[in-house]
């Protein structure tokens, strides 16, 4: 999921209307722009008091601010954009308050933007997680707000948002973060170790004991029983799949297979982030659904992740390519070794079970089907990877199903790795969804 961005140039296979036009500007940004300090994407907020403008556009500024922070990986941005929704969907419905608030009663004056409350409440949640940027969000910052007229409406939505975000942020110290865990275990048939070429230790092993957002635990999703014994029939058969169709050299995978694993091989923050932004669009959202389906979405996929990060630090399995040149150590006579072996895409710095990109996926399209009440997706999804490949899926398995594949193919998860993340994420998500983000009973104004 690290892999460096590419140009998004192609942008003729999108379908011509003013959001899929709007879609290819904000991935062009999202893709061509360095991250650093002076990375964060200027507002383009509209001043229609209904349009969901700011909520896409500071989704869009969040996204480039947390993977261009020196002082995190680009795995953490799934936790902090999470919080980022949070604070603005709190802001936004309490004011509208047409869906039930997240952790939060606090009420906003009779007179309240939504626009100006989504506004503070993102700026002050990039700032305090992400201060590098603080003078590129400050002006991101000014310009939105000088888009929105002046008057008490507008004073009292910044003064909302601020108060919803500070709550958030609140809610949020000592959850976990940054703890100083390690991951230490001996080297063993089975164990996960630094793969090389980077021999990196385990990313971010406190993330699966962080205190998520919506599930009570990363242990609730997070434990589905360890993969499957070295010596099973299982394991055997998805140990011949991965050596086969998932080398850097395979004569065995299609090239249309090749091109399914490189469209899944880039950075899922991007490529989820950016077909939510299409959704609001597609469908013609205002601000009020548009801050619900970003927090939805996010935070199921937040805690879809936290999830995982407790099953890949409970388990800590090895990856293929270590399995693969280490076989001889396994104790299965039906595996055999290949020390030259190499998977398609570089090893992330991470165990294999579960699957990240599966566990986000899972809950992605879970959530995403979940609160717009309808398994009929119309997603189109961009790859970071390959400039301009873009895909249309209506149906949330199919997507699905692609991204187990694609991860297979990469060489870089056994099947039962990437199934077992795709089930867990569509848990989270569907815990999540049946308990908040429930319409209210006649209190929307």
């Amino acid at each position: 999921m690290d892999t460096v961005f590419q140009a998004f140039s192609q942008s003729a296979r999108l379908r011509a209307t003013p959001g899929r036009r709007r879609l290819v500007m904000c991935v062009a940004i999202l893709l061509l722009m360095p991250f650093g300090s002076a990375s964060v994407a200027t507002a383009t907020t509209t001043t229609d008091a209904g349009g969901p403008a700011v909520v896409t556009d500071w989704n869009r500024i969040a996204v480039s601010t947390f993977l261009g922070d020196p002082t995190k990986v680009p795995v953490e941005s799934f936790l902090y954009l999470g919080f980022v929704q949070a604070a603005v969907y709190n802001a936004v419905i309490g004011i509208d308050r047409r869906y039930e608030p997240y952790r939060f009663r606090a009420r906003a004056p009779h007179r309240s933007s939504t626009q100006a409350a989504a506004v503070a409440a993102a700026h002050r949640v990039l700032v305090t997680y992400s201060p590098y940027a603080r003078v590129a969000l400050d002006e991101a910052h000014a310009q939105s707000l000088a888009q929105i007229p002046d008057g008490s409406a507008k004073t009292n939505g910044i003064a909302y948002g601020v108060l919803a975000a500070d709550r958030l942020i609140a809610m949020r110290a000592g959850d976990g973060r940054n703890a100083p865990v390690l991951f230490t275990r001996p080297p063993a048939p089975g164990v996960w170790r630094p793969t090389p070429p980077a021999s990196a230790p385990m990313f971010v092993p406190w993330m699966g004991a962080v205190t998520p957002l919506l599930v009570r635990g990363g242990a609730q999703f997070g434990e589905p029983g360890p993969p499957p014994a070295l010596t099973s029939a299982r394991y055997t058969r998805d140990f011949a799949e991965v050596k086969a169709f998932g080398s850097a050299t395979s004569t065995a995978r299609t090239a249309e297979q090749t091109n399914t694993a490189l469209f899944f091989s880039g950075n899922a923050v991007v490529q989820i982030n950016t077909a939510l932004a299409d959704q609001v669009a597609l469908r013609r959202l205002d601000i009020v659904d548009a801050a619900r389906l970003f927090a939805a979405v996010g935070m199921s996929v937040a805690d879809a992740f936290i999830s995982v990060w407790h099953a890949k630090y409970l388990y800590g399995f090895w990856r293929p390519l270590t399995a693969i040149n280490l076989a001889d150590t396994d104790g299965n006579p039906a595996t055999v070794a290949d020390p030259t072996w190499t998977p398609l895409l570089v090893n992330p710095p991470y165990p294999d079970y579960v699957s990240g990109y599966g566990g986000v996926m899972g809950a992605f399209t879970q959530a995403l089907a979940d609160t717009l009440g309808t398994r009929h997706l119309r997603l189109t999804l961009v790859s970071s990877a390959v400039p301009g490949a873009v895909r249309h899926y209506d149906s949330g398995r199919v997507l699905r199903n692609d991204v187990v594949d694609a991860r297979v193919w990469l060489g870089i998860h056994f099947r039962f790795a990437d199934t077992a993340g795709v089930d867990m994420g569509r848990q989270v998500a569907a815990w999540a969804l049946d308990r908040y983000f429930r319409p209210t009973r006649g209190e929307h104004r």
